[in-house]
């Protein structure tokens, strides 16, 4: 509760609502604007044209060097001459990048542009917390659980149950988009994809890439990327070396990381404070910028990630809480409702990192012992709702492509790739269309339809960004009901 009495929660669902709507008027009244100049323009340029509109804007420009350029920023265009993001532009084409962002932006692009960076500010001082708070935290908890058998016993209790709540997310979203068929519903959509759609990386490298990770070579070096496993490895084996050595070296570090989580865990508060800001910018930008309409295009794709987000996140997880945790979903949902808020804004776990953990142990009364372990591996290695995505996105493609629904073996390779290359994903926006490429590849279908489902990305990534965090923290409270109270 703030001095005002309102609930955290309740002021970042108001900053998420004010966004929207702020977001909606900048859209309607400042989201168009064309501009055709033949005056004003850089050195070597004779002729510049742009179109921008939310979800699409449309380049031209002639230059004495190179004649007449065009470019279309566009999630779900698939020519030679488009790319999905004003990021990818500034890498295809500077100039026209350039160009476009000195005199062809609409206003409500402008004032959206101002919002993500003061968003980003909030963004910022989450990430900078999270690598300190992890180490702090981890050590501190691994440490108060006082021997290696018992962080044995947490650590396989924590991954079976990743393990089964990450498959129940994947064949959730398997049997409704086998129901729905999203990708057999109407016209098909343009198949030539996005020209910029990440290489693929095969899955057994993805796998030994992860191995690698458990044994940084640079703690330093990870700490500072960061590299949240080789973090999270690293504070286990410095906390279990420490178990095993006792004495007064074991007392020293118990004491320095329980100074320095209670440090941190204050630092946090006073970040966590300016949450509802941070979340109106973002939801400011995200609406001003992309609109609604853009959504349309792959609606019936949309529904399916959707409902099967809802169904984990309202009937799987709360039957699991419920059953295995001994909890009420509806209280621990409440408490924990911040986290899930911001998460959503974000689309970042990692960033929101800080506040799940806040709000597990300081609302939801789970100790630091057990939250300081379960939540930064579950930030890491679990990712219902992005292995969730991931399966519905590829069937949805396959769907697209072969006009037909892949077999039983085809999906149950979908299922195990989804799983394996999940736990890959990092937990920042976007992360999952990444490792899409890896399950692409195991059926065989092109790494370029990727690019006909970005337009929908976004929004998407913020409801299984949620799912994510949601998931964690809903294993913090079940791995906390099998575990012996320290006395």
């Amino acid at each position: 509760m703030n001095a005002k009495g309102m609930a955290l929660h309740w002021q970042i669902l108001w900053g998420m609502l004010l966004g929207v709507l702020i977001g909606s008027v900048l859209q309607r009244g400042w989201g168009q604007r064309v501009v055709s100049l033949t005056a004003g323009l850089p050195a070597g340029i004779s002729e510049f044209q742009s179109t921008d509109s939310p979800g699409r804007i449309e380049i031209s420009y002639r230059s004495g060097v190179d004649g007449l350029r065009r470019w279309t920023v566009d999630p779900v265009g698939g020519s030679p001459e488009s790319v999905s993001t004003l990021d990818a532009l500034r890498s295809a084409d500077r100039q026209a990048y350039e160009l476009f962002m000195a005199h062809g932006q609409s206003g409500a692009r402008r004032w959206a542009a101002t919002c993500q960076r003061l968003g980003n500010l909030f963004l910022n001082g989450l990430r900078m917390v999270s690598v300190p708070l992890i180490v702090c935290s981890l050590i501190s908890g691994v440490l108060s659980i006082g021997n290696l058998l018992a962080l044995q016993r947490m650590f396989w209790r924590t991954v079976a149950y990743y393990s089964v709540t990450t498959m129940l997310a994947i064949l959730t979203g398997q049997i409704l988009v086998n129901l729905i068929r999203p990708g057999m519903q109407g016209r098909p959509l343009n198949l030539s994809g996005s020209s910029d759609a990440p290489a693929a990386v095969p899955i057994s490298e993805i796998l030994f890439q992860q191995v690698e990770n458990l044994v940084p070579a640079n703690p330093l070096a990870a700490l500072t990327e960061p590299n949240f496993l080789a973090v999270i490895a690293f504070s286990l084996f410095v906390a279990a070396s420490a178990l095993a050595v006792g004495g007064r070296p074991l007392q020293s570090l118990q004491q320095l990381a329980d100074d320095g989580l209670e440090i941190m865990m204050r630092l946090t508060m006073a970040i966590i404070r300016f949450a509802p800001l941070g979340v109106l910018m973002l939801m400011t930008y995200v609406v001003a910028t992309q609109g609604f309409g853009v959504f349309r295009a792959l609606g019936w794709y949309f529904v399916t990630v959707a409902l099967a987000l809802v169904i984990h996140a309202f009937i799987t997880l709360p039957l699991i809480v419920w059953l295995v945790a001994k909890r009420s979903p509806w209280t621990y949902y409440r408490q924990i409702s911040p986290a899930l808020l911001t998460a959503f804004s974000t689309a970042s776990s990692n960033a929101t990192l800080p506040l799940t953990m806040e709000c597990v142990e300081q609302n939801a009364g789970i100790p630091n012992r057990v939250a300081s372990f379960v939540l930064p591996l579950g930030a890491t290695v679990n990712m219902d709702g992005t292995a969730l995505y991931e399966a519905v996105a590829v069937l949805f493609i396959a769907q697209m492509h072969y006009g037909e629904v892949l077999p039983l073996s085809q999906q149950m390779v979908v299922a195990l790739t989804a799983l394996v290359a999940s736990v890959g994903a990092a937990g920042i926006p976007h992360a999952g269309l990444v490792m899409m490429s890896i399950v692409l590849q195991a059926v065989g279908l092109p790494l370029e339809l990727q690019g006909m489902i970005l337009a929908v990305d976004r929004l998407l990534d913020m409801g299984r960004t949620a799912v994510n965090v949601l998931s964690d923290a809903c294993g913090a409270a079940v791995i906390d009901r099998f575990e012996v109270p320290v006395r």
